[in-house]
């Protein structure tokens, strides 16, 4: 039993993990059980006999926590893709499977380098996580969903959100975790050093609680604009369906637009689900139409392109007295709307409308519209804090309201629709943005800017969400060097604890 315990205290401390990013019942974030799960894993590997042993355990412990975050995909790859239940559940682990190397390497590499001591093992532990976090979220692509910084959303460590963004937010966790750990050493215990470590860390979540606290609002950019979010709740095995989703897709969205009553109408992602040309006739003209005059605008979903020129997923606004504004989506979904080298057996195999698409640029222009400039991410771009921040390299351009257009039907009424929700909201801290979200099925919400979610739609269910929004202002720490640098300044962080890691890989672990 002893050999065994510490891979199943691993795979625990894993699944809690995921866990901690939106409890099951009321999606909430749970930022101490993130901290606690990992400290569990922080606490075994010094213990590890070897590094291959601690690299096996931390593989453990990622491929349960990215299991049990984003097990959804099974759904969107057997329910509506066709494929097969046992290929589908394979295809979920191997993803899981993959991922977690990294995470395995940055286990190897601290049990190898640990000496017992509070100050330089947090670090070490923090900054090689902070590694791990940043491989998981930029190679091949990135899919850093469920990233532990995520949980702390509502948490002491949300005020350091528009100072380092939620990979330092995950590294500062990753940190407080090694502590933690070490309370069950009695040499850690002893040592004066490791309290002063334990009491500068008190110190910085008391500040960050006060910090908190004491956040008086500042005045908005522009004057508070009024908007209507679409959530049509079209089954997604329909929606692509000419006898029945298309149709209702093209009653439902189509009567909306032109009827609701709010400065700034938003039809989600892929709300009108056929190119232009597709259209009935008089159809795109009349909604174009119905926003040339008057004082409302309009964000609308659709696919443009064609075979010749190729295909995007787009959104297009309409306002009053100026031309039609374009916004391609960048960041694509790997087999959803590019198929990777080497991949397309696989693709094959579903019954998904896969594509090719062709990216949009980062960083391009924002909407402009009564007083704010609004910058459309499509899907899970709001994802990736590092492309959004590439919009405010020019202050006096920057975004004053995000605006998120998703279709997540693909999951089902899953966790997926609760994660997705607390990483726009992270992206509001990040940049002290408000961010509106106009989605197919939920989370359809409003977020202001300083993350609160103020007005929420409830999920599978075909409705309006009507709301205010204040625009923000100003550039947050983290939107000033993100925007320059990218995400560089934290792979220089991860990169000297590896370092450190690599000098100390002959020195042994204290008992």
């Amino acid at each position: 039993m002893r050999n065994v315990a510490p891979w199943v205290l691993a795979a625990a401390a894993g699944v809690l993990q995921a866990l901690s990013l939106a409890w099951p019942g009321n999606g909430q974030p749970q930022w101490w059980m993130q901290v606690l799960s990992l400290a569990v894993l922080a606490g075994l590997l010094p213990r590890a006999a070897t590094w291959k042993r601690a690299a096996a355990l931390g593989w453990v412990f990622a491929a349960a926590w990215l299991v049990g975050t984003f097990w959804w995909l099974f759904i969107s790859m057997h329910v509506y893709g066709g494929l097969a239940a046992p290929l589908a559940a394979l295809a979920v682990l191997l993803l899981a499977g993959f991922l977690a190397l990294f995470y395995a390497l940055a286990s190897a590499l601290f049990a190898a380098a640990a000496r017992g001591r509070a100050w330089r093992d947090g670090a070490l532990f923090a900054g090689l996580w902070l590694g791990a976090e940043l491989l998981r979220g930029t190679l091949f692509t990135g899919f850093p969903w469920g990233a532990g910084g995520y949980a702390h959303v509502d948490g002491p460590l949300a005020a350091l959100a528009p100072w380092v963004g939620v990979y330092g937010m995950s590294a500062a966790a990753a940190w407080l975790a090694c502590l933690v750990s070490q309370l069950a050493r009695g040499p850690a215990r002893g040592s004066w050093r490791y309290w002063l470590a334990v009491l500068a860390s008190a110190g910085l979540l008391a500040a960050c609680n006060v910090q908190t606290a004491a956040q008086v609002p500042q005045a908005g950019a522009g004057p508070k604009l009024t908007v209507a979010l679409l959530q049509g709740n079209i089954p997604q095995d329909e929606k692509f369906e000419g006898g029945t989703g298309i149709p209702i897709a093209l009653g439902w969205y189509g009567q909306a637009l032109r009827e609701t009553d709010a400065q700034l109408v938003v039809a989600p992602e892929t709300a009108i689900p056929l190119l232009p040309p597709q259209l009935p006739e008089g159809y795109f003209d009349a909604l174009r139409g119905a926003f040339a005059q008057g004082d409302r605008a309009a964000l609308v979903g659709i696919p443009l392109g064609s075979f010749e020129t190729g295909y995007t997923n787009s959104t297009l606004g309409f306002a009053p007295g100026a031309p039609a504004y374009r916004y391609d989506k960048h960041h694509l979904v790997p087999f959803g709307e590019f198929i990777p080298p080497l991949f397309k057996w696989f693709t094959r195999m579903m019954n998904i409308p896969l594509g090719d698409f062709n990216r949009g640029d980062v960083g391009p222009p924002s909407f402009a519209w009564a007083g704010q400039r609004l910058a459309p991410n499509i899907c899970y771009e709001d994802l990736f804090g590092e492309e959004l921040g590439a919009r405010f390299r020019d202050p006096a351009t920057a975004p004053t309201i995000f605006v998120n257009l998703s279709n997540i039907a693909w999951f089902g009424d899953s966790i997926a629709i609760d994660q997705h929700l607390q990483i726009s909201r992270l992206r509001a801290l990040e940049f002290r943005r408000p961010m509106i979200r106009a989605t197919n099925t939920g989370a359809t919400a409003i977020i202001d800017r300083f993350g609160r979610v103020t007005h929420l739609l409830q999920r599978h269910t075909r409705g309006v969400l009507l709301g205010e929004v204040e625009g923000g202002s100003g550039m947050t720490p983290f939107a000033h060097w993100v925007s320059r640098f990218g995400l560089w300044p934290l792979w220089l962080l991860s990169m000297a604890a590896v370092v450190a890691a690599w000098r100390g890989r002959r020195a042994r672990p204290q008992p």
